[in-house]
């Protein structure tokens, strides 16, 4: 083989490494890149690209929903016309109210035997009325249980239920009494005597 031909195909040689050499170097830079590959362009290799994950979705929920996630902790109580308010209120009236008629019946356990009941049976009683009126107090379904009772023999009509749905209306003991056909002045001396009755009863200690 001539000289010349040596020195040719050892310049092809050459060219060849050099050909092959660029050719990785290039495919190891578009690797490693910006933003082309796997691990991303800002250094996040191996996280999720920024503005993802749990931070993300809890602070942009409202945005991301469209206030969605905000009505519909907020609008509860429109959404049910104002029912699960109303609700809490009156579930917080009746824990009250019984609360304060418990008291009642630890300081005066005499009041139920004034009324030919006892404890046990006075509150259960008070609590089914206070589901139909939250408001009711435990004086007032005290007293229309002993207006009934002394009423009712002589006007069949009054009676402990028919006193309390008055008062479920809004109406006072007396302007019950009055509708359910006593006088004014036979509605004022019957709730005398009941106060009377009770608070008689609240002071005896047997």
């Amino acid at each position: 083989m001539s000289k010349f031909v040596r020195k040719g195909a050892y310049l092809a040689f050459l060219c060849l490494v050099v050909l092959l050499s660029a050719t990785g170097a290039f495919a190891q830079g578009r690797g490693k890149g910006g933003g082309g590959g796997r691990g991303g362009g800002s250094g996040s290799a191996g996280g999720p690209p920024p503005g993802v994950g749990v931070d993300r979705g809890l602070g942009n929920a409202s945005s991301r929903s469209g206030g969605r996630s905000d009505d519909g902790l907020n609008n509860a109580s429109t959404k049910s016309n104002g029912r699960s308010d109303a609700g809490l209120e009156r579930a917080r009236k009746q824990s009250s109210n019984m609360r304060r008629a418990d008291d009642d019946l630890r300081d005066h356990p005499a009041v139920p035997r004034a009324l030919h009941t006892n404890a046990n049976d006075l509150r259960a009683g008070y609590q089914a009325a206070l589901a139909t009126n939250p408001d009711l107090t435990f004086g007032n379904y005290v007293a229309a249980t002993r207006l009934g009772q002394n009423l009712g023999s002589r006007h069949p009509n009054i009676t402990r239920d028919a006193i309390l749905n008055g008062l479920a209306s809004g109406r006072s003991v007396g302007r019950t009494l009055q509708d359910l056909g006593l006088s004014e002045r036979e509605a004022k001396d019957a709730r005398k005597r009941v106060d009377d009755e009770i608070k008689n009863a609240k002071k005896s200690k047997n």
